[in-house]
């Protein structure tokens, strides 16, 4: 389903340079007057249905790069600005959107799907086309390898589940894991890499629990769960059911430590889970307390603007929208080189990677790391290295 937006294309571009006005205004910046035609990013993700706080983010992100870009003169003259098709993360959705964005030979360069599933349901459409299909939260390991047009800054599954592997049994002493799965592909993909990662590291899976999407009760599986006697739990999940297990876990008496993947990372877990959230460990490549200066500057643009602070998807998006812009404005406003920018460019600034390159040959982020986290009275910390498991 599209968004009205979509349905008014002439709308689309008033609201979006209205936005654009009104908030450079606010900020005591006056917006450039541009003569030249818009440049055009399409964006594919949810703004509806269960995934929609996640597109709402990603347009906060967007929004505010476009206000950095646009209000220094756009793009040798041009604004940058974006069509956001809404796809419910429906991988058919995102099917049809990708079809129309082939079509629409405005469109530069794409960015989204939000789910690993969606994007790479569309991927072929994309490939054909010869347009770029940038998934910047996608992590499942087989996105990158649907054609050379796939390109992806979030840190693939393949790399992170090892890194929270590593966090959770050198670190915090996990040795009997419970894993609890959204059971969708990226899920258990996740689960599986997750699981292979944490017996490397001399741990034990003692139970794998998948859980649907729309669940919303879990006491059932927290039940079988607590039956293998783990001494800690690990989460595959999003932030709202993330949050939604744990306050159930521990409103049901069970008290042994758990950590969760980095989806989890965002303020509404905190909001969502309240005080039961305390003590969940985490981890994410963006934390709004890190002290570099392109990080600092992003958290206070994004806060005068917002009044709250920035998660990781709306890092992530405001990075995604940096970067296309500055594809488009290095190596030429076409498909074919954007396409061919992608590859050659380095030094790309970013709040979350510092600045970074793509490796060409997995077109991802070389060398990515993440931080690693704990929610303490309320808000996220960076974890004090303290063991969370005790041993007699």
């Amino acid at each position: 389903m599209s968004i009205l937006w979509n349905n008014k294309r002439g709308a689309t571009r008033t609201l979006l340079h209205l936005a654009g006005a009104l908030a450079l205004a606010t900020c005591g910046v006056m917006p450039v007057a541009h003569a030249a035609d818009p440049y055009w990013v399409g964006v594919t993700g949810p703004l509806s249905g269960q995934d929609a706080q996640y597109g709402e983010q990603w347009k906060r992100g967007f929004d505010l790069a476009l206000d950095q870009i646009n209000g220094n003169g756009g793009i040798n003259g041009h604004p940058l600005s974006y069509e956001f098709e809404d796809s419910r993360s429906d991988p058919r959705q995102a099917v049809a959107i990708a079809q129309k964005f082939a079509d629409d030979k405005r469109i530069l360069l794409e960015l989204g799907d939000l789910s690993s599933g969606a994007s790479m349901a569309a991927s072929p459409v994309y490939q054909r086309a010869g347009l770029v299909q940038f998934g910047f939260t996608n992590s499942h390991p087989d996105f990158t390898k649907g054609g050379d047009y796939m390109w992806s800054t979030a840190v693939s599954q393949a790399e992170e589940q090892p890194l929270l592997a590593h966090y959770v049994t050198k670190g915090l002493g996990f040795r009997k894991i419970a894993v609890l799965y959204l059971n969708t592909d990226w899920g258990r993909t996740s689960k599986d890499i997750f699981a292979k990662a944490a017996t490397a590291d001399g741990a034990q899976v003692v139970a794998a629990e998948a859980y649907q999407p729309n669940e919303k009760d879990f006491r059932a599986t927290l039940t079988r769960v607590r039956s293998e006697q783990p001494d800690s739990i690990v989460l595959i999940s999003y932030y709202s059911d993330g949050a939604q297990i744990v306050r159930q876990a521990r409103a049901g008496g069970v008290s042994t430590p758990i950590a969760a993947v980095g989806s989890v990372y965002s303020p509404k877990f905190l909001d969502l889970g309240g005080p039961a959230v305390n003590g969940v460990y985490t981890e994410s490549n963006f934390f709004p307390g890190d002290p570099r200066p392109e990080v600092q500057s992003f958290v206070q643009r994004y806060r005068a603007r917002y009044g709250a602070d920035p998660d990781t998807f709306a890092a992530r998006a405001y990075d995604a929208m940096i970067l296309s812009g500055e594809v488009i404005r290095r190596y030429g406003a076409d498909r074919a080189a954007v396409h061919d920018g992608f590859a050659k460019i380095s030094e790309v600034p970013s709040v979350i990677f510092g600045k970074f390159r793509f490796d060409p040959q997995t077109r991802r982020v070389a060398g990515a790391k993440n931080l690693e986290l704990v929610v303490k009275d309320g808000k996220f910390a960076l974890w004090d290295g303290a063991s969370a498991v005790h041993t007699p």
